[in-house]
This record gives structure tokens, C-alpha cells and sequence, in this order.
């Protein structure tokens, strides 16, 4: 099963607000406790740049295999504050071909976030659009057990 979680903590280097880890079916996005969205955007932002660069997560769209190295649509995820979004949505996931755009409301610290985006995204991949190659393996949301592959 693939699953992308949030956190909010302070658990960081001392001058870092964002940090992401992958593991088999799991993505781990650790965001500054504390922090407003106007601080921590643009480093979510370059985490995330640096991960879907270096990741092995896949959007499948239209039949059409995306990967952060497509010539036409090179796959990108991006936060980006809306002042169309209220704090209590907190955040809209919007996607296309290529690209996975996260609105948030510019006042929403970390915790409002994490609380928000966390079952926002659970439902996001429960779309079976999305797939991740760990080390040989593809793993789906379909997918529970080590070592078992979905084709």
C-alpha cells in the first residue's frame, strides 16, 4: 500500500523546515513544528523538488507512465499558497498530467497542514493513479505485503 504522511515536529536539523524520506510504499514529509505556511512553502517546495527528482514514484495518467524524466510533462509536485483556500480546508490537491499542485491557505501552520493533508492525500492515491518502483518491485495502493508486486 502506498502512503504519503505528514508531520509536523521538531524533530529537524536546526535551520531545516521541511525533510522527506522514502521507504517500500511509504513517503515520510516532516514539516517544522510551528511554522506558518509562508515559511515553510518554499522549503517543502525544494524538498520536494529534490525528492520527485531522485524518487521512483510514478502517476499514471491516461494510460501514459509520468516520471520526474518525461519530455513532455516531467512529473512535479508543488505547494503553493491560496488565499482562496480557508483554514479550515486548509488544502486543495489539484492534478494533471505531470503535475500535482497543493493549494494551501497562507496562515495554516504546520499542524493545521499535517491534520488536513493527511487524509486529503490518503483519498488523492486511493485513486490508483500512482505507483512506486522500490528496488525492482512496483508497489500500488492494492499492494500490503513485502514482497508481493503488482503488475
Amino acid at each position: 500500500m502506498l502512503r504519503v504522511v505528514y508531520e509536523a515536529t521538531t524533530d529537524l536539523a536546526p535551520d531545516a523546515l521541511a525533510e522527506i524520506t522514502e521507504t517500500r510504499g511509504r513517503v515520510t514529509v516532516k514539516i517544522r513544528q510551528g511554522a506558518r505556511a509562508t515559511e515553510y512553502i518554499n522549503h517543502l517546495n525544494a524538498a520536494l523538488a529534490d525528492f520527485v527528482n531522485g524518487c521512483s514514484w510514478f502517476q499514471i495518467w491516461r494510460g501514459q507512465i509520468i516520471s520526474a524524466n518525461s519530455p513532455d510533462s516531467p512529473l512535479t509536485v508543488q505547494y503553493e499558497a491560496d488565499p482562496d483556500v480557508d483554514l479550515l480546508s486548509c488544502v486543495q490537491i489539484r492534478e494533471q498530467q505531470g503535475a500535482v499542485r497543493l493549494h494551501v491557505c497562507p496562515e495554516a501552520r504546520a499542524e493545521h497542514l499535517v491534520r488536513a493533508v493527511n487524509p486529503a492525500i490518503e483519498r488523492f492515491l486511493a485513486g490508483g493513479q500512482w505507483f512506486q518502483l522500490w528496488q525492482g518491485e512496483i508497489v500500488t495502493m492494492d499492494d500490503n505485503a513485502p514482497g508481493s508486486a503488482a503488475a
